[in-house]
């Protein structure tokens, strides 16, 4: 029986971020050829709240502690990147660090929340049939998520932040299963990871669809209607139970990954993830290897040799 283990991490700019018990730690590769790396110590807010570690709470939380860490070790990242630039690096302010975030956000509600909801409701004229309209709403949902992963595929950068995302996998891959964190052992495993963010993203988009006909469905039976901004805050107001019932399915797939049922469902995201990870370069290896070594510090002895199934969203 493979021990199970808190590991995970996502793709930077020229480099990658890992998690591992009560730390994380970013490395990335400078212009000169060299890595940079810093690690921070990282307390859940569930360690001081034991009620968040409670089913579907503990995936909310999940969900919203990866987004804090991720913005955080982007903004490090392209800090390092402007540097390579020979640019100032003016100290991080907190107003436009704020504006960026809230406008990628927003962005996002307005591309997979807003446009879907509002194009079945204007097109389509089903709007008291909740399982047929969230079918369609969720489809395009899809659809615009498929798309916006092509397109900005094609962009030199997002491909780099790609080949860093498959350095990521691999890397987690050649720990798990025991063998030492070299490029040579890393190179052979395959970038697509069932436990990867990307099959998270997949499942939520899924499991979205049911959900929001259950909630729709509710609130047609209460009040004989539901508008369209009605529908959009209560979709918004559920994002955080959607998330946690997906994260709740991922575990549950990560324990029986030889079912054939399991391998049927996190095919999808599987498949997905040939848009959202590439083949890495051995310098893209070695920059994730520093990254995971770098999280787990004087700890790293103490967990080498080991067959793991982590447990982390990456």
């Amino acid at each position: 029986m493979s021990k199970k283990i808190l590991v995970g991490g996502q793709a930077v700019i020229e480099g990658v971020m890992m998690r591992v018990p009560g730390y994380y730690a970013t490395a990335v590769r400078r212009k000169n050829g060299e890595i940079d790396s810093f690690r921070k110590k990282n307390k859940s807010i569930a360690d001081k709240y034991p009620i968040l570690k409670k089913i579907i709470l503990r995936g909310a939380v999940s969900l919203f502690e990866s987004m804090k860490i991720g913005f955080s070790t982007l903004q490090w990242s392209a800090d390092k990147a402007i540097e390579d630039e020979e640019e100032e690096v003016s100290e991080e302010n907190p107003i436009w660090t704020f504006l960026t975030t809230a406008f990628a956000f927003l962005l996002a509600i307005g591309l997979f929340v807003v446009l879907p909801l509002f194009i079945t409701t204007r097109v389509f004229n089903f709007e008291k049939e909740a399982l047929l309209f969230n079918l369609v709403a969720g489809s395009q949902r899809i659809l615009f998520f498929l798309v916006y992963l092509w397109l900005i595929s094609l962009m030199k950068d997002v491909r780099r932040l790609f080949q860093y995302h498959g350095a990521e996998h691999k890397v987690v891959y050649t720990f798990e299963s025991g063998e030492d964190l070299t490029v040579e052992n890393s190179r052979k495993f395959t970038t697509q990871h069932p436990r990867c963010g990307t099959s998270f993203i997949f499942i939520v988009l899924l499991i979205s669809i049911l959900l929001y006909s259950i909630i729709d469905t509710i609130i047609i039976m209460s009040f004989g209607s539901i508008g369209l901004l009605t529908r959009i805050i209560y979709h918004l107001v559920s994002v955080p139970l959607v998330a946690g019932v997906s994260y709740e399915l991922l575990k549950l797939s990560s324990r029986h990954s030889d079912n054939l049922i399991t391998r049927i469902l996190i095919k999808p995201g599987l498949w997905l993830q040939k848009i959202t990870t590439k083949p890495p370069s051995d310098e893209q290896l070695e920059t994730a290897i520093e990254a995971l070594k770098v999280a787990f510090g004087d700890n790293y002895e103490k967990y080498k040799g080991q067959k793991y199934q982590a447990e982390a969203l990456d």
